[in-house]
Formats: structure tokens, C-alpha cells, sequence
């Protein structure tokens, strides 16, 4: 079975979301994480689908609400919708605005952050990402694969005595913290009842994005970008392939206006 046939049925579905992962899914992993950018085809999918009729495009990322509208070179113009901190932000804000976060976690915050970044500064090269409601450790320039490991379980290990309440996330030399427990299947669950939705499509290329394609319902279609384990229906080898299949949508969804 090719990986366009199960997508095949998306084409014609009255309302559509696709909701896309960023890094890796899009863009090509980079050592700087803020010079990422999608690869020209992934950008040219995108912005085609976001012009179909009954389309709505969402990009669902772990990174921070500012820091993806950087690297997605996004402004309010923009017809995308956003989900940043694995759904825990959401732009342009569904509803009221969030209530304000307690100081006492922001505090508590700042200071596990501290502490895990003179952790990491004892390995060559690992660096600590602030978040909004955490920290994620990344290890993806460290040479040596025992000093990367031993970073982990020193921070896992302060999380486990210090914060053992917040949620841990594992990915592609990533390991992240946050106080908040949200995940991208609610962020696509939240997507899919804003936009009316009859079907989704969710992509992705890590162990986070997997929340969102367990959750998918019968009818929606999940993508797996690369290699590993995985609940989605198609996998691709890479950003080429996915930027393929979803100029190929667009094109197939387009034909709705004739």
C-alpha cells in the first residue's frame, strides 16, 4: 500500500485539519534550535493547504508560543493556527485568556532551571532551553554519548527528588520537564472542535508526538516521519516525502472548488 492511499480519503472531506509537528516534521534539525526553518517544499505544502477549501492548517510544537512564531516566521496575518508548549498555548487564543500563572510555580521554576543548567554545564556542549513552563536539557551536541547519558540521569535524578509532580518528555536528545501536564492529543482534541473538523491528519517525527497519533479518531490518518515506533497509519522517510504528500492533498483538496 503506498503512503498516499489512506490519505487519499482526506481529500474529500467537508472540513479538514492538518495538524503538523515542527522540528524534524518540517524542518530539518539544526544544531542552533532558533535558525530552524521549514525546508521550501514543507513551506510551499503548507501555505498551499492553508489556501484549500475546508482546510485548516495548525502547527502543534513543543517549543514555546514566541519561540515557534519565530522559527514559523509567523504573523497575524498568517491563516495558521498555532499550539506551542505541547498545547499548553494556543494562538490566536481559543476563548478567554489563560488565567495567570501562580508566581510560587514560576519561582520554582527559575530555580530547578538554575540548577539543572550548572548540571549541564559539566558536560561539554549540553545546554539547557528555558520554557514557559519548564526547561527541556538538550544533549544533541555532545560528542561523547556516556558524558550525554550521565547529564540525563544526574538532571532525571533531581527532577525525580524535586519536582517528581511534573511531567517528563523524552525525545530526539531532548530531555524536557514542565509543570504542566498538557499533551498534543489535547491540543488536537481542542483544534478539531474549534475548526468543526470531520477529520484530521497529524503528523510527526518524535516519541511527543505520539500522544497525538494514539488519540486519532477512525477516519483521521497519522504520519510518522522517519524512523521508530509508532501508532501512525503511514510512515515517511523524511521532510521531502511528508512536503510530497501534502502538496499532493492540497492539490486533491483544491479541486473541491470546481
Amino acid at each position: 500500500m503506498s503512503a498516499w492511499e489512506p490519505i487519499s480519503a482526506l481529500a474529500r472531506v467537508p472540513r479538514l485539519l492538518v495538524a503538523l509537528d515542527f522540528d524534524g516534521t518540517l524542518a530539518p534539525l539544526v544544531d542552533e534550535p532558533m535558525a530552524a526553518r521549514m525546508s521550501q517544499d514543507a513551506r510551499a505544502a503548507v501555505e498551499a493547504l492553508a489556501q484549500a477549501p475546508g482546510t485548516t492548517v495548525a502547527l502543534v510544537s513543543g517549543r514555546t508560543l514566541s519561540d515557534l512564531r519565530v522559527i514559523a516566521e509567523y504573523d497575524d496575518d498568517s491563516p495558521l493556527l498555532l499550539a506551542g508548549s505541547h498545547g499548553a498555548e494556543q494562538w490566536p487564543p481559543p476563548g478567554e485568556a489563560p488565567a495567570p500563572v501562580d508566581p510560587l510555580l514560576l519561582t520554582r521554576r527559575d530555580d530547578l532551571r538554575a540548577r539543572a543548567e550548572a548540571i549541564a554545564a559539566d558536560a561539554d556542549r549540553a545546554w539547557v532551553e528555558p520554557k514557559e513552563f519548564g526547561f527541556a536539557l538538550h544533549t544533541r551536541l555532545v560528542s561523547d554519548a556516556a558524558v550525554a547519558r550521565g547529564v540525563q540521569e544526574k538532571i532525571a535524578a533531581l527532577m525525580a527528588a524535586e519536582a517528581s509532580d511534573w511531567r517528563r518528555r523524552d525525545g530526539h536528545d531532548i530531555l524536557e520537564y514542565a509543570f504542566r501536564a498538557e499533551g498534543k492529543d489535547g491540543a488536537v482534541a481542542r483544534l478539531r472542535a474549534q475548526t468543526g473538523a470531520n477529520a484530521v491528519l497529524f503528523a510527526g517525527d518524535d516519541v511527543t508526538d505520539e500522544d497525538a497519533l494514539r488519540s486519532l479518531q477512525p477516519g483521521d490518518v497519522g504520519v510518522r516521519v522517519g524512523p521508530g515506533e509508532t501508532a501512525a497509519t503511514v510512515r515517511v522517510t523524511g521532510i521531502p516525502e511528508l512536503a510530497a504528500l501534502l502538496t499532493r492533498l492540497a492539490r486533491e483538496r483544491d479541486t473541491l472548488r470546481e
